[in-house]
């Protein structure tokens, strides 16, 4: 099963883990990852963030990253949910869960999800810092984290 959502309301991380295993006792893992606003990014201090989307087209890349997870291990369900709008310090920004029968296969697909999400979803981010607001660039970092999953060296 997936859970693809896009959305500007707070999300209940304990309740989306709880999901991900609910009535599946052939589960033996859950790892989850929530990704936070940060305060400070390139030595500025960050007050505020919007992230914008592209409607429709964001939802059909989320799913395609999340059918790619499911081809590559064995897992019994998907969650991947994105907040879009304004949002302030250290307020959640994404929650990316799954659930296997083995730890490895989840917690593989839990790094290979949150590292092809920063890459391939288009999401736009702009900051306001004290000198004012400024788009956010992709980071040559997020690419590398990406770039490991191609070669299949990393489907262990």
């Amino acid at each position: 099963m997936q859970r693809i959502r896009v959305q500007r309301d707070l999300f209940d991380i304990a309740e989306e883990q709880k999901i991900l295993s609910r009535d599946k006792p052939q589960v033996g893992a859950v790892v989850t990852f929530v990704g936070l606003m940060r305060d400070i990014n390139e030595g500025a201090e960050v007050v505020a963030m919007t992230l914008e989307h592209y409607p429709g087209m964001t939802e059909k890349a989320l799913v395609a990253i999340a059918e790619e997870a499911a081809r590559r291990w064995d897992l019994e369900d998907i969650s991947i949910l994105h907040r879009v709008g304004e949002l302030a310090p250290q307020d959640p920004i994404v929650f990316v869960g799954v659930s296997s029968r083995h730890r490895g296969e989840a917690f593989r697909a839990c790094e290979f999800l949150i590292d092809y999400l920063k890459t391939r979803a288009p999401f736009w981010k702009k900051e306001r810092t004290a000198q004012g607001e400024r788009w956010v660039d992709a980071r040559g970092t997020d690419d590398d984290a990406a770039r490991r999953w191609v070669d299949g060296s990393t489907d262990l």
